[in-house]
């Protein structure tokens, strides 16, 4: 037992010897705190149980149903396929006749009424000569040509139409002068509803008189007024009466002075 002892110092500096160091001591182990949990978990699970009825539509691989190893992709399985073709009565063909045997002889002597040699005669007689084709060949052995088309002939002066406006030109310049002449009368007719108008002599005197007419209430309400115009709203109307006096004098001696008056529309 004394190979065990342990050496600890005492009170009064000496070393013990003990042998509870040896016993084991308890260790602390630290608390953890409890694990945080989500208040929306319920709510989670909710949903994700939800998205399991519709596949890929959650995490994870989809439960859906393996393709068999024998239904592989074959060539011009995706290539469209026309339907069969029917078909309908009434729209056959008919048959044509089989090929004679070698047994079978054809008719033989068969002789017709019609002489061809005459037949080709007279058509050749009464036939319309044909007329040679013009051409041109520039050396002895060198290319021929035709003249006819080839530009150098003027044929297209003897066409009826030759020189002749077309019927195109004629309707574009008629419809040209009758837009000349509907623009004529539409700026006449502006000039002539903007033309001053010269007035009768009747509306000339009609005039006259009630201008003076004018002149005489404006000169007997001037009459009226009071001498002293000792506020500034006397002032201002004694001097409206004034300028208005004024105006119409003047209108009245230009009338006066000149016999024919113009008067424009504006």
């Amino acid at each position: 037992m004394t190979d065990f002892l342990i050496s600890r110092k005492t009170a009064t500096g000496g070393m013990e010897e003990c042998i509870y160091n040896f016993l084991p001591v308890p260790v602390e182990v630290p608390v953890k705190p409890p694990r945080y949990i989500s208040t929306f978990r319920p709510r989670v699970k909710f949903e994700l149980a939800e998205k399991r009825t519709a596949p890929c539509k959650s995490m994870g691989l989809p439960k859906l149903q393996v393709p068999s190893p024998k239904d592989f992709l074959r060539k011009h399985s995706k290539e469209p396929k026309l339907p069969k073709r029917t078909r309908h009565q009434g729209t056959m063909k008919p048959r044509e006749p089989s090929v004679p045997r070698r047994t079978e002889h054809p008719l033989m002597g068969i002789q017709g009424e019609k002489d061809f040699i005459s037949t080709n005669a007279a058509q050749a007689v009464m036939a319309v000569a044909k007329k040679p084709l013009r051409a041109c060949v520039d050396m002895r052995r060198g290319d021929r040509f035709l003249i006819d088309d080839s530009g150098l002939v003027k044929k297209y002066l003897k066409k009826k139409d030759f020189g002749i406006t077309p019927k195109y030109i004629t309707n574009r310049t008629k419809a040209a002068e009758r837009a000349q002449e509907e623009s004529v009368v539409y700026a006449r007719e502006a000039l002539r509803r903007k033309a001053p108008r010269r007035i009768s002599k009747e509306e000339r005197e009609t005039l006259l008189e009630g201008l003076k007419t004018n002149w005489e209430q404006i000169n007997k309400e001037f009459q009226s007024l009071s001498v002293v115009t000792d506020t500034i709203p006397k002032k201002l109307n004694k001097e409206k009466l004034e300028l208005q006096m004024k105006e119409l004098e003047h209108y009245i001696s230009t009338i006066e002075k000149h016999k024919f008056i113009y008067v424009t529309n504006d």
